[in-house]
């Protein structure tokens, strides 16, 4: 089943309530005083079904006070049933309905020319005219123009054909992508409690699972759901659905909020853009303040302009070799990139349409598309701003958006799942991006979080020069600790990103890793005195055995160079061929003949062995100052274990 929705638009009074209420038999009119005044002032909707496509009319507003309502039903919409009233002919709001559907990209629709049984034939020709004269060169350019009076039913047959061959030629919305409800209605149900209507734009509800409502981020529960008056398991992107939430009043909603997944859109406080005024608009001021509308969001905004497009670029991506101009002001019919500061959050992604009304008279100026929910603190107005943006506006080219926004963090790097609502796209899908991305080499993917390949590159070229400049340095030291290491790439390479460099390196033969980090290609190398101390330490503390002396004191009777003794006897200790207890230095070969030598005391031993101070003291000739750290010693490698005063052999 295929789900579209349509919208109507038109001049108040030109009959698209009648119209819709003779194709669908639904009076989309709800509220008693739409009833009585006789026109709508709210949305109304009612379904239609053509063979296998569920068709979803949306019911718009045409007076001009009740604009902004009918931009809450034209965000959803897939196609338009433009309405023009063959005795009145093309009004006002016909022109901003219409703009409005082409600045929100509607894909096509159909045209009714209302109200044909009042005029004559001459008439209804000059009213064809004017409308094609309206609708030339636009998405309607093709769409057919159709004479019908609901109340005579004449011509309905034909406005349900040419609806019908919408239907078949549109592809329909995928039940892919993000769960997206725009709420427009909150009210309570006896015995329900909470429902939220809106057209779903995107991806599936579950009637039973839980959202998240934007711009809060609160969870809710969803209790049950009607498509179209029906109760239903779940929704589908372009259908009507009203939603049971639970533990949520009414008053705790507004128009505007919208039901998502967690982490499925951005709750922006501002954002970029691509703005295209309309022609017959006034010029913008940089600072403007303006209505922002998007879905059925509201809300005053700045404006920020960034640079300005030319018609030959045409907002398309292109043009990489166009030279920036940053104007001040906007003129009618141009193009620019801008940045809007909202003045309270709304749910945004990439790609998501938006109109702007003038903050005073109400009427509509322009409109465009979102390139970044959360734009970096970068500057707009400058070259690389310009071209991050020009990158951005290829909106079919999703590894674009995924290198533009995982390159703009650096060495940090962006996770997946900051990174999904920001490109428009799911997790899984973004994860299939950076996938063939880091395939071709120009992504790096460690665990969750992405990072372009250039940063990362830079990050590992920095800790080798980090790494080389400390052995130069400290040419008898192992490497730089890696802890220093991590703090001195801090800013380059966040922690995860950093453990990348170090593997990669490793991996490369380029760089060995552990507690200390050392190019491959370090070798220590000592001067022939060195060595000759080194060697003499060795044997003196081999021959000391379990009471050795103080290298500092023995430097000195020598007469070795104190702190080149103290650089070797660092050396023995980190090659193992010494180890430190406490503030005394044993020999390798020491220890392992004494805890051989304390281990043996089991042998034919029937009850378990036990060792004391005084004992270990005698036994093998040593002074207090000695038994106590090779005690402790030999606790810690268990081949004793301390119990009270004294000790039990393992």
């Amino acid at each position: 089943m295929k789900h579209l929705v349509v919208g109507t638009a038109g001049h108040i009074d030109h009959g698209k309530s009648t119209l819709v209420e003779a194709l669908t038999g639904v009076d989309p009119d709800r509220l008693q005083e739409e009833k009585a005044r006789g026109i709508t002032i709210d949305l109304g909707f009612a379904p239609y079904r053509h063979g296998d496509t569920q068709l979803a009319f949306v019911d718009v507003p045409g007076h001009e006070r009740f604009v902004r309502n009918m931009l809450a039903g034209a965000s959803g919409i897939d196609c338009v049933l433009l309405v023009v009233a063959a005795d009145e002919s093309v009004m006002p709001q016909t022109r901003e309905h219409f703009d409005i559907c082409r600045l929100l990209g509607v894909g096509g629709g159909v045209v009714a020319l209302t109200k044909a049984d009042l005029v004559d034939e001459e008439m209804l020709e000059l009213v064809r005219l004017e409308t094609r004269e309206l609708i030339a060169g636009s998405f309607l350019d093709r769409a057919a123009l159709v004479p019908v009076s609901a109340r005579s039913g004449a011509g309905l047959d034909d406005v349900r054909r040419e609806l019908a061959a919408l239907a078949d030629g549109a592809a329909g919305r995928s039940d892919g992508g993000i769960p997206r409800l725009p709420i427009d209605r909150a009210f309570t149900v006896r015995g329900f409690g909470t429902v939220v209507t809106g057209t779903q734009a995107s991806g599936v509800i579950d009637g039973q699972g839980e959202l998240t409502l934007l711009p809060g981020g609160r969870q809710v529960k969803v209790r049950g759901l009607q498509v179209h008056g029906e109760t239903r398991p779940r929704s589908h992107a372009g259908q009507r659905v009203a939603v049971n939430l639970a533990a949520v009043g009414v008053e705790e909603l507004q128009r505007g909020d919208t039901l998502t997944t967690d982490q499925g859109l951005c709750a922006a406080r501002r954002f970029d853009g691509r703005l295209t005024l309309l022609d017959g608009a006034r010029a913008l001021k940089y600072g403007a303040r303006v209505r922002f509308h998007q879905g059925t969001s509201e809300v005053m905004a700045r404006l920020a302009i960034g640079a300005a497009r030319s018609a030959a670029a045409g907002g398309d991506g292109g043009g990489a070799g166009e030279v920036p101009v940053f104007p001040g002001v906007l003129e009618p019919g141009a193009s620019a990139f801008v940045r809007l500061h909202l003045e309270r959050p709304v749910a945004l992604t990439r790609g998501d349409r938006f109109v702007l009304r003038a903050y005073s008279p109400m009427i509509t100026i322009g409109g465009g598309v979102v390139l970044d929910p959360a734009p970096p603190s970068g500057r707009l107005r400058s070259a690389a701003g310009f071209e991050r943006l020009r990158r951005l506006d290829a909106l079919g080219d999703d590894e674009a958006a995924v290198l533009t926004m995982a390159g703009e963090a650096a060495g940090e790097g962006v996770s997946l799942a900051a990174l999904a609502p920001r490109v428009g796209r799911t997790v899984a899908e973004v994860r299939r991006v950076a996938a063939a991305l880091a395939e071709g080499g120009t992504l790096v993917v460690v665990g969750e979080r992405l990072a372009a390949s250039a940063p990362v590159e830079a990050a590992c070229e920095a800790l080798l020069a980090a790494v080389g400049a400390y052995h130069e340095g400290h040419p008898l030291e192992p490497g730089l600790p890696r802890e220093e290491a991590r703090e001195r790439l801090a800013k380059q390479a966040g922690p995860a990103l950093f453990e990348h460099v170090v593997g990669a390196l490793a991996a490369e033969g380029r760089l060995s890793g552990g507690r200390h980090l050392a190019l491959s290609t370090h070798r220590i190398v000592l001067t022939d005195d060195e060595g000759r101390v080194k060697d003499r330490l060795a044997e003196l503390f081999r021959r000391a055995g379990l009471a050795p002396p103080d290298a500092a004191a023995w430097a000195r009777q020598e007469g070795v160079d104190g702190e080149v003794a103290d650089r070797m006897l660092k050396l023995l200790v980190r090659d193992g061929t010494v180890e430190r207890l406490d503030t005394l230095v044993f020999h390798r070969a020491v220890l392992d003949r004494l805890r051989e030598d304390v281990t043996g005391l089991k042998t034919g031993a029937g009850d378990p062995v036990r060792i004391d101070v005084a004992w270990f003291k005698q036994r093998f000739g040593i002074t207090r100052k000695f038994a106590i750290p090779l005690l402790e010693y030999l606790d810690r490698v268990r081949v004793t274990r301390r119990v009270g005063q004294s000790r039990i052999v393992l």
